[in-house]
């Protein structure tokens, strides 16, 4: 049966209206892509360390969010899916140690344009099958040509170790369609005690490692200064004096 002028035009500015729905998500994982960016390389800079090995993020897909909607039971539209669904833009971000997690954290909540709506930490209270990491779900401006909207992006930040892990875990329930063996999930749970502990050893190598490089760095009489990836060694009588003035 064809359609009748009127339902075109209608179902026209539905498609148009849920185009823009899914570009809001898409546009506030690139804004909050960019302040990840932008911290990375000011901590680089000043710390001479890059606390982030790797980012990645992605949009849920309509399938993925009409099937979480039928989960949660809630009414199929716009606005029930914006205020209630707070993970359809995701950021996942891999860190060499626990310290920089919570490092990232503070720095991302402290930007003035974002507003942090929860905080899950479960790397101070793990999840009962061993998962640690530490989740925010953080609201982000998105100024579109006629209006701005908050768009909630949700942020996992883990340790290397534990992004291993909880890879391994999710191929394992899928494997076994999210009921695998006690046998199994026990063993897991073990891994992810090793993985933990892995983390507090490396982490504690890594902070005797830079007590070693402070104090080799106040006996050197120049200093690295590093833009854009050029080194250039500096007299620590200059520096002085360049902080003098």
């Amino acid at each position: 049966m064809a359609l009748s002028t009127l339902q075109m035009q209608s179902l026209k500015t539905i498609k148009t209206e849920l185009t823009r729905f899914m570009m809001t998500y898409k546009f506030a994982l690139d804004e909050l892509n960019t302040k990840i960016d932008i911290l990375q390389q000011e901590f680089a800079f000043i710390h001479d360390y890059n606390p982030i090995e790797h980012v990645t993020s992605r949009v849920k897909s309509p399938e993925s969010i009409v099937k979480k909607v039928g989960k949660k039971g809630l009414p199929l539209t716009l606005t029930a899916i914006r205020e209630n669904i707070h993970d359809i833009a995701g950021i996942r971000i891999t860190c060499s140690f626990r310290s920089d997690i919570y490092e990232l954290s503070t720095m991302l909540q402290s930007q003035q344009d974002i507003r942090v709506i929860e905080i899950k930490d479960y790397i101070k209270n793990p999840k009962p099958n061993g998962y640690q990491s530490l989740h925010l779900i953080l609201e982000v401006p998105v100024f579109m040509t006629d209006r701005v909207e908050h768009v909630c992006v949700e942020v996992q930040i883990r340790t290397i170790a534990m992004d291993f892990w909880a890879s391994l875990e999710h191929k394992i329930y899928y494997k076994f369609n999210k009921e695998i063996p006690k046998r199994l999930a026990d063993e897991l749970k073990e891994a992810a005690i090793s993985a933990a502990h892995l983390d507090k050893k490396m982490e504690n190598i890594h902070k005797e490692v830079n007590e070693i490089k402070n104090v080799e760095d106040v006996n050197d009489n120049s200093h690295e200064l590093i833009i854009n990836n050029e080194k250039f060694n500096l007299p620590l009588d200059f520096l002085t004096r360049a902080i003098k003035a």
